[in-house]
């Protein structure tokens, strides 16, 4: 998406070989139009997958879902809470997931009567790195007997390796902005 590579250029932070900060315009403050964009950009790149809802990690990845949800139908956006908060007493599924930003590992957990068996279930987050939690929100929805239609992801960072282990491992990952490398706050994408 080449609205989102100039972005990331014009407007995003390199931070070190391995971090990028997109803080003003994707999760900390949120530019509503453009998560529109690409809400619209996820539903082209599936097109003709059936979604019956759509599952990430709060807090970053709820608006990117929230916006490519009106362009499934409207479907139900599911997100794994990073604590159990003491409110949710019924059956839960969980995962441990580790914080490649935070460095900190959490149990995210989804309530059971959230996700059912047989539905199909597109994963989307804001960044991938080495794809811990994609891969703990596939083994969620796994859990629930239900199917993960596909892993959509705003910013990967490819040269970290989780999009080739999610793909490795059988899933459909579309990255609208993927980074080969990163050297010297300088940001080289790969396609």
């Amino acid at each position: 998406m080449d609205k989102l590579k100039h972005r990331i250029l014009t407007e995003g932070v390199a931070l070190g070989s391995d971090r990028i900060n997109v803080d003003g315009f994707i999760n900390h403050r949120i530019d509503t139009s453009f998560m529109d964009e690409i809400g619209e950009e996820f539903a082209r790149r599936f097109a003709g997958v059936k979604v019956d809802k759509i599952l990430t990690v709060e807090a970053s990845g709820i608006a990117i879902a929230v916006s490519a949800a009106r362009y499934f139908g409207f479907c139900p956006v599911v997100f794994a809470k990073k604590a159990k908060p003491n409110t949710m007493n019924e059956g839960v599924y969980q995962a441990p997931c580790m914080s490649f930003t935070k460095q900190t590992l959490n149990e995210i957990t989804v309530a059971k009567k959230h996700l059912s068996e047989g539905e199909n279930v597109l994963i989307i987050d804001d960044f991938l790195a080495h794809g811990e939690a994609s891969k703990a929100l596939a083994s969620i929805v796994e859990m629930a007997g239900a199917h993960v239609a596909g892993i959509g992801i705003v910013i990967s960072k490819d040269f970290q390796g989780g999009k080739k282990a999610l793909e490795d491992m059988g899933y459909r990952v579309e990255t609208l902005a993927s980074v080969a490398e990163m050297n010297d706050g300088n940001i080289r994408f790969a396609d």
